[in-house]
């Protein structure tokens, strides 16, 4: 069984291959139900579940992501595992690490190094490029970072979470979105709008 968070325009499904990419160890005929959604889905977010050939999609409210939003710092509940892994449906160790109106930054056990977000992979800027935590870090395989690493400039380093690089969250609803990190700087408007549109070249219907 595998789950994805996405979101649906006028113009098609934000991120399809990328959602693809995520349902496909589920094999071809639960690709083939995820295109014939993809084909007629009404504009909104949808959860959707795929387990083979059968498909429940389900409305979900607008993202938890707000621009300026604060954050907040917890040891992540997967910070034992290695590596990126499949995005988990609730209920799940994500949802006892969330807290309306404010991002969740996940952190290692020793809370030195910030992973993920916990509704989204969070990004940072080194002047130059986007940064990327490193893909052994615990984290959910990112749809939207996946995208970013494959058509922006990018470097894989660790995410300080004393540093003092520019940091802002992403995912596939929402798209970026600044936080309210004092001490870290603006992320550059023409990085953030990089990303914005990189939603709509990566938006369609099969």
């Amino acid at each position: 069984m595998r789950y994805t968070t996405l979101r649906v325009t006028a113009a098609g499904v934000v991120f399809y291959d990328g959602h693809v990419a995520r349902l496909a160890p589920e094999g071809e005929a639960a690709l083939a139900a995820f295109a014939a959604f993809a084909r007629q889905a009404a504009p909104g977010v949808h959860a959707v579940t795929v387990d083979g050939a059968a498909l429940r999609a389900e409305p979900r409210p607008a993202s938890r992501l707000v621009d300026g939003m604060p954050v907040r710092a917890c040891v992540s509940p997967f910070a034992a595992r290695r590596g990126r892994f499949p995005k988990p449906a609730s209920p799940s160790p994500y949802d006892g690490v969330r807290t309306p109106g404010v991002l969740t930054l996940l952190t290692a056990a020793d809370g030195g190094e910030i992973y993920e977000g916990c509704v989204a992979a969070v990004v940072g800027w080194d002047g130059a490029r986007y940064v990327c935590a490193p893909a052994d870090r615990p984290a959910v395989a990112s749809v939207a970072e996946a995208a970013l690493r494959a058509t922006c400039s990018f470097v894989e380093e660790p995410l300080r979470a004393d540093g003092v690089l520019p940091l802002l969250a992403l995912n596939a609803v929402k798209g970026p979105c600044r936080l309210a990190t004092p001490g870290r700087g603006r992320f550059p408007d023409a990085a953030v709008a990089r990303l914005e549109a990189l939603l709509e070249e990566q938006t369609r219907r099969p």
